[in-house]
C-alpha cells in the first residue's frame, strides 16, 4: 500500500470527511484491521482564506507548497488536496514537489465520461465558479460545464462559509442547492459536481433527479485505487 500525501485545513471539516473516507475505503476494500496510510498537512484556513480573499495567489501557492514538501517528506508517495477552491494553485504546488498530485478536476471529468455525460452543472464557492482555472481543466477534457446564474453565487458562498465549514447542515439551505441543480439540469446538465468538499454535507443523491458527483467521495475512491493497485 502507498502513503497517501494529504495536504489538509481548508477547511477541517473537508479533512475529516478525506481522513474517514480514506479509512472506511481501505477497511472495505482489503478487511480485516487495514487502515490507509496517511501523511496529512494541516493548514491554517483563515490564514489561507485571507489570502485569497485580497489575491494574494503567490503567498497561498507558499503555504501549501510547505505543506506539500513536508508530506513528502515524511514519506508519501503522492499527493491529494483536500479542497477544490485551492486548486487555484496546484500546478505551483506539484512543480515545487517530486511526488504525484492526484489533480481533482481530472478525477471529476473522469466520473463524467464514466456517466457517458458531455455536459456537466458544477456548484461551489464564488470563487471557483467564477474563474477558470478549475472549470477549464475540466473542460479540457471534452466537456462542456454550466454554473449557476452569478446572482446565487453568494448564496451558495454564504451557504458554504456561514453554515457547512461550521457543521451546521439546514433542510432550507439543501432546498436552495436542489433548485440550482434543478435549474443546471433544465440549461442541459446531465450531472452536476458539488464542487466544494463540504456541499456532500448537504447534498445527496436521493435528493436530486440528475447524477450527482460528489468531489470528495470521488478523490478518495481515486486515491484508494492508487495507493492499492
Amino acid at each position: 500500500m502507498q502513503t497517501i500525501g494529504l495536504v489538509g485545513g481548508m477547511s477541517w471539516e473537508s479533512s475529516a470527511a478525506y481522513y474517514e473516507g480514506l479509512n472506511r475505503g481501505v477497511e472495505q476494500r482489503v478487511g480485516g484491521l487495514a487502515s490507509a496510510k496517511v501523511v496529512l498537512a494541516s493548514v491554517d484556513f483563515a490564514e489561507v482564506t485571507a489570502l485569497e480573499e485580497q489575491e494574494r495567489w503567490d503567498e497561498v501557492a507558499d503555504v501549501l507548497v510547505r505543506a506539500a514538501r513536508g508530506v513528502e517528506a515524511a514519506g508519501a508517495d503522492f499527493l491529494v488536496l483536500c479542497t477544490t477552491t485551492f486548486h487555484r494553485v496546484a500546478d505551483q504546488v506539484a512543480d515545487a514537489v517530486g511526488i504525484p498530485l492526484l489533480h481533482l478536476a481530472d478525477v471529476v471529468a473522469d466520473a463524467c465520461r464514466a456517466e457517458s455525460v458531455t455536459e456537466v452543472g458544477f456548484i461551489g464557492t464564488t470563487f471557483a465558479m467564477s474563474r477558470s482555472f478549475f472549470i477549464d481543466r475540466i473542460a479540457s477534457h471534452g466537456l462542456t460545464v454550466h454554473v449557476p446564474d452569478e446572482r446565487h453565487h453568494d448564496t451558495v458562498n454564504r451557504i458554504i462559509y456561514e453554515e457547512l465549514v461550521h457543521g451546521k447542515v439546514l433542510d432550507s439551505s439543501r432546498r436552495t442547492l436542489v433548485a440550482l441543480i434543478d435549474e443546471l439540469w433544465d440549461a442541459g446538465a446531465g450531472a452536476v459536481i458539488l464542487g466544494c468538499t463540504e456541499l456532500e454535507l448537504l447534498v445527496r443523491q436521493a435528493d436530486a433527479d440528475i447524477p450527482v458527483l460528489p468531489c470528495t467521495t470521488l478523490h478518495v475512491a481515486a486515491a484508494l485505487d492508487r495507493a492499492l493497485r
